[in-house]
């Protein structure tokens, strides 16, 4: 399995309690589909560079997992169908930044 990165925005009306619960749920998700999370980093609430959804600020938490590669089309459709994110970046990390 290939290590990925997820960096995930989360709507700025959610409580810190609501946004853990997201993350939990993102995290079972990536358990279910038999991938594991290495890690994951909260960075806290901050202002975006444009709106989106019209909202000036959000969440960032940034998620290191491993997930089968038959599962990621499937995985990326469970982000988005999830009402609480605003915006998702996932991207393959190389090996020589692992290194």
């Amino acid at each position: 399995m290939k290590t990925y990165e997820l960096m995930t925005i989360f709507k700025p009306n959610l409580d810190a309690e609501e946004v853990d619960k997201v993350i939990e749920k993102i995290n079972s998700v990536i358990t279910e589909f038999g991938g594991n999370v290495v890690s994951t980093d909260k960075g806290g609430r901050k202002k975006l560079a444009y709106e989106i959804q019209n909202f000036r600020d959000g969440f960032f938490a940034t998620t290191v997992l491993s997930i089968p590669a038959d599962k990621i089309a499937e995985f990326k459709r469970q982000l988005r169908l999830n009402d609480n994110i605003l915006r998702t970046m996932f991207m393959e990390v190389s090996a020589k930044a692992t290194a």
